[in-house]
């Protein structure tokens, strides 16, 4: 479990940019019974997640299609929330940070971290504005 101190920067950084943090299972289940298109990024300390992942999601928002809902969790430290959200990724196996689009419930679109590593912002929001095109 890492500090509070350590990752408010990090949850701040989604916040403001309009994200609903969810902190328990409840929390997730009731994001994601909302009809319309839903975006659950799996937040995280890693180097990744400051320099591509959050960057890239945020950017995504910006294009002309983009989910109706927009939620994160944090792994390794929201681990309630983290692990409902995980559930609700099944086939994909745990992995964070990550980024998951639903549309009225169902898994539709899923970056895992081996889809963000390596992988510029704009590479990870062009992605992102694909799956927005198509199911938002």
């Amino acid at each position: 479990m890492y500090p509070e101190e350590l990752v408010k920067p990090m949850r701040q950084e989604l916040v403001n940019a309009g994200f609903q943090e969810l902190y328990s299972a409840k929390d997730v289940e009731e994001a994601l019974q909302k009809q319309g298109t839903t975006l659950v990024m799996v937040n995280s300390v890693c180097g990744c997640a400051a320099g591509t992942a959050r960057p890239g999601t945020i950017a995504s928002l910006a294009l002309d299609k983009s989910p109706d809902h927009l939620t994160t969790v944090f792994a390794g430290v929201d681990v309630e929330s983290t692990q409902k959200a995980r559930e609700m990724m099944v086939p994909f196996p745990p992995s964070s940070p990550s980024i998951a689009l639903f549309k009225d419930g169902q898994l539709v679109h899923m970056l895992e971290r081996h889809h963000i590593e390596g992988r510029s912002a704009e590479m990870i929001a062009a992605n992102l504005a694909g799956a927005y095109e198509e199911y938002c």
